[in-house]
């Protein structure tokens, strides 16, 4: 691939992963064709003019088919334009639903439907209380072993990009990117032309943002919304009781015309789903043929690392490159997917529902059946068991695969068949629907009993099954022991205890990605310290195969400094480690540095703190009163903080993110200016841009690292070897700082303090973790030794900005005198 070279140092991360990829891949086809049309002129025993001839005709059906599929989208967006045009000026219509009829593009007609009643789908209770529905039917697989079916190869002379990031609100600002950008068609026959400029781009999500139909959306949770579709497609179900919306064999010219309006311009994921519902049919099952023509795909990290997902998307990586944004998230996001949390009170309703559905159908259960379900009966029983006698011995700790088997001979089981088992019997909805069927009767029995006006139907389960999520964790149980553990630990609830599964090893998960991917490019604006991907994520490939690029930062050195802190205005030494954080004195000293600091950074300060927990504790320490020495009122230094800005705090629960922010905001303009205190790791620590007078200064309160004295973390760390432990536990913490700062700066024009409130980033081994172009900025000396020089560096840094400001605006008012 040729390096594509920038002079705007304004494009962005996302604009230069867009172009970069974007001009290989027209090249790419370009070749391609070349090489396709090579092929035709083998033929050593033709006379040169039916060879030219035949490399003509190809080359011209080619480029036919290219121009036919462009003309086709160049008709839907023009057709588009015009019902936006014909909206605008119909404005005063209620319009409820649009009808798109399936015809050729140049036939294409919209009908308008007003009141609100055609199109509209009621929600009904199924009523149906055959019992006869939540019997196992005959299970005798010719292949016990299972495994799906694979994905068809990719077209390596037609690769495209997937393009993956943690959130959908990532993608949508990736996607508006994508918008701005136009190509050059890779054809020099297209360069004059309209056609093949247009990037074709799909958006790929889940059901759950992508489903249509009212009784499945209903339900919420993402599993219990898959696991209401695929019933709904069962096979052997009545038309009635089959999905509305889910295309069959007959809907192809309906999936074609999807295909075709989907690539007619860039949608995220939103215009998707409201695509598929004019339409009328389902954009999750509908867009599955759209992948293949297009260049551009983008997805959530669980579509491209859960390999269930892939399969069920029938998506194929093979010759196609792979960019994961973010990647900073990749590791955790790995091990966050394949680990699972089963808890005593899930495996408890798990047996009661199982002796519910036997207590019915256990004698009609015949041949594997009956082998199976027992087989599940005594594995529920015997974790649930085990969990409750090692948890009255010790709350937290690591168990041995070994051990949750050896009761009642289950280590005997064979768990891949089992798995392969409950996957096409659907044990799990059958035993939870009949549970469900029951309680509802019997609760319809004790109304009538006491109110003679009877008792309406129960509403089905919002949840999964509970045996459904069982049976991750049983999944668990089949992994190779070097690659995860099993632990017992407590919950808020101290007497609901739980089994959890922790992948310790992302690098196998991952590799299938890598050895199908053409290339897979991990890239983040906070990626430091790098080392932890090479040696835990790519441990297997030679180092010859890796190459690591990372740019300096858009603004110039003096648009930044970092200063580290390590005493307060008293003189007190700042070092926020476990055994000392919650020292009052050293708490009120921190008070007292933020109130100074907050004198002298104009607008807005954001100050992170390792945790909820410790964020409160402090709060709670800054808002008492301190003892007065005369009659004078003496402020608390919540009060002092106050006085300076206007002060904001992030919740825990996240909920009132966006309400926070706009407040913040409204504070800054208002010229008063705010503290907002956050946590690392917490909701406005990624993703959430402090550019400008949001993020004038960015303070660092401690470092935050992950509690060592847990049982997960003491796994981590033996996991890795002895002499990289210290250096995996810090890199973790790192990171979090990392991209906690690095929220501040996020254009060419930007400033900003950041001030990193512990002795231990004045260590060389601390600062070298941070990012280069924060090292380029840190600021060492006395201000390591005195809180005084702290103030007088932060006070020039902004004093000169003032000035270069006063400059600009006297230069800009004597051009306007002078023109």
């Amino acid at each position: 691939m040729d390096v594509l070279a920038f002079s705007n140092r304004q494009l962005g991360k996302s604009l230069s992963l867009i172009c970069g990829a974007l001009t290989w891949l027209r090249e790419h086809k370009s070749k391609s064709l070349e090489s396709q049309l090579r092929e035709v002129e083998k033929d050593d025993g033709a006379p040169d003019w039916v060879k030219q001839f035949a490399r003509d005709e190809k080359k011209q059906k080619l480029l036919q088919e290219k121009a036919d599929m462009e003309a086709r989208l160049a008709r839907i967006r023009e057709k588009e334009e015009r019902e936006k045009q014909l909206a605008n000026r119909s404005s005063d219509l209620k319009i409820k639903r649009r009808v798109y009829h399936f015809c050729p593009p140049d036939q294409y007609t919209v009908v308008w439907l007003t009141g609100g009643q055609k199109g509209e789908v009621a929600v009904e209770v199924d009523g149906d209380d055959d019992e006869a529905q939540f019997r196992l039917e005959d299970y005798e697989s010719g292949d016990e072993e299972g495994g799906v079916k694979g994905s068809s190869g990719g077209d390596t002379l037609s690769p495209a990009i997937f393009y993956c990031s943690r959130t959908h609100s990532q993608l949508t600002q990736f996607i508006n990117e994508l918008r701005r950008v136009k190509i050059p068609p890779p054809f020099p026959e297209e360069e004059d032309s309209a056609l093949g400029k247009e990037v074709k781009h799909l958006s790929l999500g889940s059901r759950k943002n992508l489903c249509i139909n009212p009784k499945v959306t209903k339900l919420g949770n993402p599993t219990a919304i898959n696991e209401r579709c695929l019933e709904l497609q069962r096979s052997g179900a009545s038309e009635a009781s089959r999905c509305e919306f889910l295309p069959g064999k007959e809907d192809q010219v309906a999936v074609r015309d999807f295909r075709d309006h989907t690539l007619a311009k860039i949608r995220d994921i939103e215009d998707l789903a409201s695509l598929g519902k004019n339409m009328g049919i389902c954009p999750y099952y509908a867009s599955r043929p759209t992948i293949k023509p297009s260049e551009i795909v983008t997805l959530p990290y669980p579509l491209l690392l859960q390999k269930s997902a892939r399969e069920a998307l029938d998506l194929s990586l093979k010759g196609h490159v792979v960019i994961v944004d973010e990647a900073h998230n990749l590791m955790n996001a790995i091990s966050s997917i394949y680990s699972i949390t089963v808890s005593l009170s899930q495996l408890q309703r798990s047996q009661a529902q199982l002796d519910i559905y036997l207590a019915k159908f256990k004698n009609r259960l015949k041949g594997k059946n009956k082998v199976y379900v027992m087989q599940t009966v005594r594995i529920i029983e015997s974790l649930a068991s085990y969990l409750e006698e090692i948890s009255k011995k010790s709350k937290e700790g690591v168990i041995a695969p070994g051990d949750l088997l050896a009761m009642q001979g289950i280590d005997q089981v064979n768990f891949y068949k089992l798995q392969t088992y409950l996957n096409e019997s659907k044990l799990a909805r059958k035993v939870e629907g009949y549970t469900v069927h029951k309680e509802a009767k019997e609760q319809e029995k004790n109304k009538l009993a006491n109110k003679p006006g009877g008792a309406k139907a129960l509403q089905p389960t919002a949840t999964i099954p509970v045996l459904t999520h069982i049976q991750g964790f049983l999944l668990a149980l089949t992994n190779p022991s070097a690659e995860g553990k099993f632990f017992h630990c407590k919950t808020e609830d101290k007497n609901n205890p739980c089994l959890r599964y922790m992948l310790l090893d992302p690098a196998h998960h991952f590799r299938e990605i890598v050895e199908e991917a053409r290339a897979v490019i991990l890239a983040g604006g906070t990626m430091e310290p790098m080392n932890d991907y090479i040696n835990h994520l790519f441990p297997y490939l030679p180092k010859e195969r890796i190459r690591t690029l990372s740019c300096g930062h858009v603004i110039p050195k003096e648009n930044l400094t970092a200063l580290p802190v390590t005493k307060g205005p008293g003189g007190r030494e700042f070092e926020f480690t476990f055994e000392k954080r919650m020292q009052p004195a050293m708490i009120e000293e921190l008070g007292r540095a933020i109130v100074n600091l907050c004198q002298v950074i104009p607008h807005g300060v954001v100050c992170f703190f390792p945790s909820y927990a410790y964020l409160e504790f402090v709060v709670s320490q800054w808002r008492k009163k301190p003892t007065p020495t005369s009659n004078t009122v003496v402020k608390s230094l919540w009060e002092r903080l106050e006085d300076r800005k206007t002060v904001f705090r992030e919740s825990s629960d996240g909920s009132s993110v966006e309400e926070v922010l706009t407040e913040y905001a409204q504070a800054i303009d208002s010229g008063k200016g705010g503290l907002l205190l956050s946590v690392v790791g917490g909701k406005m620590s990624e993703g959430i841009n402090f550019n400008d007078n949001l993020g004038r200064g960015i303070i660092m309160v401690g470092l935050p690292f992950p509690n060592s004295n847990t049982a997960e973390w003491r796994a981590k760390l033996e996991h890795v070897e002895k002499a990289a432990g210290r250096e995996f536990y810090e890199n973790a913490c790192m990171r979090a700082v990392n991209q906690s700062i690095g929220r501040a700066i996020r254009h060419r024009e930007d400033y900003a303090v950041i001030a990193l409130i512990d002795k231990r980033y004045s260590t060389d081994r601390i600062a070298s973790k941070l990012p280069k172009w924060i090292q380029n900025g840190l600021v060492r000396g006395p201000m390591d030794k005195v809180f005084g020089e702290v103030m007088a560096t932060t006070g020039k840094f902004f004093g000169a900005k003032n000035a270069l400001r006063n400059v600009g605006e006297h230069e800009r008012v004597r051009f306007r005198r002078l023109h």
